[in-house]
């Protein structure tokens, strides 16, 4: 008995504050989320929720959108004076490395279909610094690609200009400090454009967006029936003049083409059947894409001098007036390069701003992201603040330094992709699966093995943008998200 009377003093310090009650630091970086919470939260945000209107047929546009436009129609002419006319070669190389993470991205996107693409599946798996990193390379990937496409624009917009109306916006207004202007004045204007459009649901914007996608895929049709009659076989030898390493070095420019395929994947909490139809859509569109870009790029080499291609603005737009001897035929190029390019504007706008409502539901990024307007079903505080920085992005730096800093956050977040699938698969075996990556583990370890090699491939300007920006989401994480996750709150 006397024991038992002492007991009370000996345990009432375990019920005041402990240091153990609060997990270490490396416990708390760790924390994963589970699956079924990550789905069960699907759509949900502060005051209202997604609406899940999108088909297949939606979703694939919306990837087709976001990837197909400023790669073939403006990057092509960066990418082809570093390889020659092996630059279809190089087409085909940063296509294998998106379709190696596509394939994981069609698994992931079957068995989690939410809106945080891989973001969320990084935290379903390696934890919430590796999540965050991932988020913070998204916003790399999505918010800067905004922006370098929307430069791409303003040369189309004069292009067609010229041979409508015969006047060009003045340099001063249409390119940025150190490209011989001011401000890129068009870049801003199709920024904005965009966000309007997107204010308006995601029904609405997935058919406005399906009406340009379709523009764009003939003109490119357009551009291939005419610029096949331009085809002289010299312009094909030598093959590659610059060797490997300039077809690499040409592809690891091009894989900011790619980028957007997995834009379907950010709408998983818009879609009718996200398990049966995500996966489908990445895929068809990838496929699609790849044909296109690699067809063209083989009638443009044939058709025009790989030398020429070096300093040439709207370089398909010129191919058709060379080929034809008259300007008519480069003013419709030049007016589905504008349709096609405000297209990748609003597809990748979108999938940014899913990406960020996903973060900001977790309480990594605050709530104004994942606020969404009961009236449209959409998070416009969160599409206007994204816009906003876009816009400012892409009226004020270069096209060139945009489009390498986008490709590096793009390939490091498909790298954490590609191991994602591999940790689900040992983790949870018996998870059902839409879509399974074959010859498992080889092709997402390819996949792995093919963006680490192509992110060696980018300048190292490039590198030391990509780790400027890697230190201030570290910075922002420790001083913000750490502590404000809502697993860190559930721990309390």
């Amino acid at each position: 008995m006397l024991d038992h009377g002492a007991a009370p003093p000996a345990t009432k310090p375990s019920s005041s504050p402990s240091p153990t009650r609060t997990p270490a630091l490396g416990t708390r970086l760790m924390r994963r989320k589970p699956v079924e919470l990550l789905v069960a939260e699907g759509g949900q945000g502060e005051g209202g929720a997604l609406r899940r209107s999108l088909t297949m047929w939606q979703l694939t546009m919306i990837s087709i959108g976001a990837t197909l436009g400023t790669g073939i129609f403006v990057v092509l002419g960066e990418a082809t004076p570093l390889a020659g006319p092996a630059v279809a070669i190089s087409f085909v190389v940063a296509g294998l490395t998106a379709l190696f993470s596509a394939l994981s991205y069609a698994e992931l996107a079957g068995s989690i279909p939410v809106s945080g693409s891989s973001y969320s599946y990084s935290y379903a798996t390696m934890g919430e610094l590796v999540a965050w990193i991932c988020g913070w390379c998204l916003v790399l990937e999505y918010g800067v690609s905004v922006a370098a496409v929307a430069v791409g624009w303003g040369e189309y917009v004069n292009e067609l200009l010229d041979g409508t109306i015969g006047v060009t916006i003045p340099d001063a207004v249409a390119a940025p400090l150190g490209e011989g202007g001011f401000i890129n004045l068009p870049a801003l204007v199709v920024v904005l454009l965009a966000m309007v459009f997107l204010m308006g649901g995601a029904k609405e914007s997935a058919r406005i967006n399906t009406i340009m996608v379709v523009i764009k895929i003939a003109t490119l049709l357009l551009f291939c029936g005419i610029g096949f009659l331009g085809i002289k076989a010299g312009n094909y030898t030598p093959l590659a003049p610059l060797g490997v390493t300039g077809i690499s070095a040409a592809a690891a420019t091009l894989f900011f083409s790619y980028i957007g395929f997995d834009a379907a994947s950010t709408a998983g909490e818009e879609a009718k059947n996200p398990k049966r139809d995500l996966p489908r859509a990445i895929m068809l569109s990838l496929l699609i894409v790849t044909v296109l870009y690699c067809l063209v790029a083989l009638i443009a080499v044939g058709a025009m001098p790989w030398q020429d291609f070096e300093g040439t603005e709207a370089a398909l737009a010129q191919i058709m007036k060379d080929v034809t001897g008259h300007s008519f035929w480069s003013v419709v190029l030049a007016a589905g390069a504008v349709v096609a390019i405000a297209s990748v504007v609003f597809a990748v706008l979108y999938g940014q701003t899913r990406i960020l409502f996903a973060m900001s539901r977790d309480g990594l990024m605050p709530k104004a992201f994942a606020k969404v307007d009961k009236r449209t079903g959409t998070p416009r505080a969160n599409t206007f603040i994204v816009s906003a920085f876009c816009a400012v992005l892409a009226a004020t730096i270069p096209l060139g330094e945009l489009a390498n800093a986008t490709s590096i956050g793009t390939l490091f977040a498909f790298a954490l992709v590609n191991v994602a699938v591999i940790i689900l698969r040992y983790t949870r075996p018996t998870m059902n699966r839409t879509f399974r990556v074959m010859l498992f583990p080889v092709t997402p370890l390819l996949g792995f093995g093919f963006c680490v090699w192509m992110m060696f491939s980018l300048p190292g300007v490039t590198w030391a943008v990509f780790g400027g920006w890697m230190a201030a989401g570290i910075v922002f994480y420790f001083l913000y998200g750490l502590r404000r996750s809502r697993l860190a709150t559930a721990e309390k």
